[in-house]
């Protein structure tokens, strides 16, 4: 069966030395210390190790053939994004960073469609480079679940999703710079709680702030299967339904009457949760998605869905139609 994985991160394999060009901050760059990986380092703190399928888009594709998988869509890892930086170092950073998934695009047609990643530390050149970027052939954008600290539905972010509308290009929320980080670090929750509670943060205060209602052809997909969103539904209903002077200050609609309306991927790691997803959200609205090249995500890229008992349709729309239509995409461009 056709696949896209609607939910993969990559990098160059070579990165500059950005803290040392800008004189400030601990911008992220890669030491390769052995043959296969390099440390990804915080100014001079170790930050993570990554392997070789993290920027080698070959090696990428022959991983992906043994779990049947034709397509990834690739942003950047999240702690790229550094919307902490001057505007116009953002900027160039994001240059840096799309211009490489564009090169790949153009090389890889049938393996490879792009995501860019912008300086949403300054909404006018956040939208100069989706302008670029919508021109040099990516099909959308990766934002994360709050801009320092600001919540989505901040005024000031509002005319780059309307950008995004009127440019149509997706929109993938990624959970980053998680709530309580520093409070949490033992036993690895601000990966195990925090981003779960990041989207669900980035959803409601979508909803709540309206950038559905004002925006309805916004498409845009939440990772990790919309967080603990989905899961908490009913009490974030309940408390919209029992204290709309705290809740529904700026939109009156209904929590529930969005299920629905926006995607989410498939990254649940249990076939129950899937179930309970698919049917809140419907087929159409859950894209399959991996996380992958990295341990927390999925290993096997849909194994456990194709394991499930579930119809032939249900499991095309996961497997490549729902994300056709997020990406607004024919299927004939793979073919």
């Amino acid at each position: 069966m056709f696949k896209i994985d609607s939910h993969t991160h990559i990098l160059p394999k070579k990165l500059p030395n950005w803290t040392e060009k800008f004189g400030y901050g601990d911008f992220i760059y890669l030491q390769h210390h052995k043959r296969g990986a390099a440390k990804m380092m915080r100014g001079n703190q170790f930050f993570r190790e990554i392997k070789e399928n993290s920027w080698n888009p070959e090696l990428r594709i022959k991983e992906y053939e043994k779990f049947h998988t034709q397509v990834q869509v690739v942003c950047t890892i999240p702690v790229m994004f550094s919307y902490w930086a001057k505007p116009f170092d953002g900027l160039e950073i994001s240059r840096f960073l799309n211009d490489h998934i564009a090169e790949l695009i153009v090389k890889h047609p049938k393996n490879y469609l792009g995501l860019a990643t912008i300086p949403m530390q300054d909404s006018e050149l956040a939208i100069q480079e989706l302008e670029r970027c919508k021109e040099i052939g990516l099909s959308g954008v990766q934002i994360g679940s709050n801009i320092n600290d600001l919540n989505l539905n901040e005024e000031r972010f509002f005319p780059i999703f309307e950008a995004c509308e009127k440019l149509g290009l997706a929109v993938l929320v990624h959970p980053w710079n998680m709530m309580g980080e520093r409070q949490m670090q033992r036993y690895w929750l601000p990966w195990l709680v925090g981003m779960p509670a990041e989207t669900s943060r980035a959803i409601c205060s979508m909803i709540f702030g309206g950038i559905f209602e004002r925006l309805p052809r916004l498409r845009v997909n939440f990772a990790h299967a919309g967080g603990s969103f989905l899961s908490t539904i009913g009490r974030i209903q309940h408390g919209f339904d029992c204290r709309p002077d705290l809740v529904a200050i700026d939109n009156p609609v209904s929590p529930k009457s969005y299920l629905g309306k926006f995607w989410v991927d498939s990254v649940t790691h249990d076939a129950m949760m899937l179930d309970y997803v698919i049917k809140l959200q419907g087929a159409t609205r859950i894209t399959l998605g991996s996380d992958y090249p990295f341990p927390l995500g999925d290993l096997e890229i849909g194994k456990f869905i194709e394991e499930m008992d579930l119809d032939a349709q249900t499991k095309e729309a996961i497997f490549y139609g729902a994300a056709l239509e997020w990406l607004d995409l024919p299927k004939e461009r793979f073919i």
